[in-house]
């Protein structure tokens, strides 16, 4: 686990095949859960300059890999200790999306980005609520049918990579563990009570169906609380 504080800004030496090479203050130790650029990665040796890291497949298909590449600043953030403050938000690091910057506008004592996001991860992004991008927990602005707004102050802008992105430029992307969670509560709930109430279960095999809109039906308190005991 995560808090999506940035701790340092390292600079990635190099990526041979899965070996993600990191350099950085930060001492890892062989094992360690380090957060990069929001992904967790597993640190499979270190040396006095940083350390290298494993990328699975999997990983390396949901990143924005071309910020991995040789010369590029990254986020690092070492795993949580069960004692440790949780300033920002509880990040598990892994990357459901990749956003792309399509406008930034400085204005007074703080910046607007507008991130470019699909539909099924959108719907995880809640005006007010906690996103990590790239690694950063952030609370996301205005929404809109393609994509939110973030609002960043000037301590972030100069302690992360943010003071330096430009427009099209890819960032990885965590939304809420809570929000999904209870997204697939209430989906849950609305399929099951819908194939009680004699619907033809044949429209619910599809696991492709979306049922995160369809909250017509108002739920009581009763079955909200239901919802909660389950999730």
């Amino acid at each position: 686990m995560f808090s999506g504080l940035v701790r340092e800004i390292g600079k990635v030496v190099g990526l041979r095949g899965n070996a993600l090479q990191i350099e950085c203050a930060h001492k890892a130790q062989v094992g360690d859960s380090i957060a990069v650029n929001g992904a967790c990665l597993t640190a499979i040796s270190v040396d006095s300059r940083g350390f290298t890291a494993e990328l699975s497949d999997e990983s390396k298909q949901c990143v924005a890999l071309e910020n991995f590449s040789a010369g590029s600043k990254v986020h690092i953030e070492p795993a949580l200790r069960a004692d440790s403050r949780l300033d920002g938000h509880i990040v598990q690091g892994h990357i459901d999306a990749i956003a792309k910057i399509t406008h930034i506008a400085h204005k007074g004592a703080q910046s607007e980005f507008i991130l470019q996001l699909d539909s099924k991860p959108l719907r995880y992004i809640l005006p007010k609520g906690s996103v990590c991008v790239d690694g950063i927990s952030l609370t996301s602005g205005k929404k809109s049918a393609s994509g939110f707004e973030l609002v960043i102050i000037p301590h972030t802008l100069k302690t992360t990579l943010f003071g330096e992105y430009k427009v099209g430029r890819r960032v990885n992307i965590e939304t809420d563990m809570f929000v999904r969670n209870a997204f697939s509560a209430v989906e849950y709930f609305l399929q099951t009570r819908d194939l009680t109430q004699g619907a033809d279960s044949a429209n619910f095999k599809d696991s492709s169906k979306d049922f995160s809109n369809d909250f017509s039906k108002n739920l009581s308190w009763a079955q909200i609380d239901s919802i909660q005991m389950r999730f």
